[in-house]
């Protein structure tokens, strides 16, 4: 394990992404099954969430009552079907599971 000591002891590396090295992204992980499951998972939270924040803000737009809040409300109302529908089709086509080639 390095620790400050050990790293003070070592000669300065060179180029830009010297200071960046624990922030590299691994490929095999991203390519694995537990990868793929993460990026998925993320992308349907994502979707929730952004459905969400939408909801509220729209409803809190709307009582103003002004006509730039109702536009605000009806464009918010249109993002969140459209947030919606994507998590649909995100857990339809990679969450759900799958019926395998025996079961039909």
């Amino acid at each position: 394990m390095l620790s400050a000591w050990n790293r003070r002891d070592r000669p300065p590396e060179d180029g830009a992404a010297a200071g960046l090295q624990g922030f590299t992204v691994d490929k095999t992980f991203l390519s694995s099954l537990k990868g793929i499951l993460l990026e998925t998972e993320l992308d349907f939270l994502r979707c929730v969430s952004a459905s969400i924040i939408f909801l509220v803000v729209s409803f809190a737009a709307v009582t103003s009552r002004d006509g730039a809040a109702i536009a605000a409300f009806v464009f918010g109302i249109i993002l969140v079907s459209v947030f919606a529908y994507d998590a649909f089709k995100i857990y339809r086509t990679e969450m759900a599971p799958r019926a395998t080639q025996g079961d039909q």
